[in-house]
């Protein structure tokens, strides 16, 4: 499964960055993923519900952790290329370390 297409929709908050769209192999589209802004760099949050109960959970998520890898780093690419072209100083996106147990 190949990400062909992404779309950030740039925002000006405080943690939240950015809203990205993105299609897989040209005929599946994942809407509303987050750009957030952590102390320890960036990183994708996937899109969620918060349900009747208050529990917010993902509405779509990958299940193992190279997809994931995978989805952030093209994310973040791309973010970084919009915020480039804009000429936004926040050019210098870092992603956040990941512990792997």
């Amino acid at each position: 499964m190949e990400i062909t297409e992404i779309v950030v929709y740039p925002v000006n908050e405080e943690k939240l960055k950015a809203y990205v769209t993105l299609t897989f192999d040209s005929c599946f589209v994942v809407r509303d993923l987050k750009v957030i802004k952590a102390q320890k760099g960036y990183f994708v949050a996937m899109p969620s519900k918060k349900r009747k109960d208050g529990i917010i959970r993902d509405i779509a998520h990958p299940l193992n952790q190279d997809m994931r890898n995978y989805i952030e780093e093209k994310v973040l690419e791309k973010y970084r290329e919009v915020l480039a072209d804009a000429g936004d100083s926040e050019a210098e996106v870092q992603r956040r370390p990941i512990a792997v147990a």
